[in-house]
Order: structure tokens, then sequence, then C-alpha cells
């Protein structure tokens, strides 16, 4: 049995740093489609981040909000990619978000989240996990979600 069809941003949009895809659509139902959608960051398609200020002595001024704005933007970009524009942050039913220094992070992150929906009742289901590191220190939130949109006729 596969695991459905794979899902690439085109080559101008952030690439993994492995062997993944943005996204994997689940074989369809004759009314549905599942499409899980890898860990996203912040990441632009030219290596830079939201979120990451360059200071002169070298360091970096990180700033979850904004990078918590970038990642759902990104992942609204792979949905909408993965959909032909038919499904967006509003199919999402399942969300995993990875967080680092959950004590100094959730707040800022879940302000950014509730803009996104302010309705518990309209947003997806969550999780969110403090964790040590991220791929790049430069990152405080990754989400990875699961998506489900109509079939198409």
């Amino acid at each position: 049995m596969s695991n459905g069809t794979p899902f690439f941003l085109g080559a101008e949009k952030a690439q993994g740093l492995a062997n993944y895809p943005h996204a994997r659509l689940a074989p369809t139902t004759t009314t549905h489609r599942t499409i899980y959608v890898s860990g996203t960051s912040s990441r632009r398609g030219d290596g830079t981040w939201d979120g990451v200020t360059d200071n002169a002595d070298g360091s970096w001024t990180l700033d979850v909000k904004a990078q918590t704005a970038a990642v759902l933007r990104n992942l609204e970009t792979i949905i909408q990619g993965a959909t032909n524009g038919k499904g967006g942050l509003n199919n999402i039913i399942d969300a995993t978000v990875f967080l680092i220094d959950l004590p100094a992070n959730y707040s800022g992150m879940n302000e950014e989240w509730n803009r996104v929906w302010p309705d518990r009742a309209d947003a997806p289901a969550r999780t969110t996990i403090g964790v040590k590191e991220l791929p790049n220190p430069r990152l405080l939130v990754e989400i990875k979600c699961t998506v489900v949109v109509e079939a198409e006729a």
C-alpha cells in the first residue's frame, strides 16, 4: 500500500533540509482527502527566516510572534498548493506545535494562533510540545498538521 502522494512547493519556496515532502496526501476516499503536512518553520525560500533579526555582534534577536505568524502563512501556502487552492488553514483538523523554551514563548505563540482562530470552536485540535532544539538555532517554533479537504470530483 502506498503512503499517498507527496506534495512539494516550487523551488523558489523554502525546501526541506532532509528528504521529506512539504505534505503527503493520503489516498482519496469517495468524499474526502487527508493531507499530512510536514513540520514547517518560518524559513523563507531564500534561506532567511521571518522573526529573526541579525545583530551587529553576530547574535540574533528572535521573535516568537513573528515566527509563528510566518509558520502559519507557510502552512497556508503548502495547503493551498496541495489542494489546488481549495484548502487553507480552516481545513486543519489537528496540529502539533514544537516550541523552544515553552515558558518564555508559549503566550506569544498562542497570541498569533488566536489571531488565526479567534473562536475555539473553529480551531483545530492542538498539542504543544516544549523541545530542547529545532533544526536551526534561529527557530523557536515549528508546526506539523493534518488537513482534511473535500475530494475533487
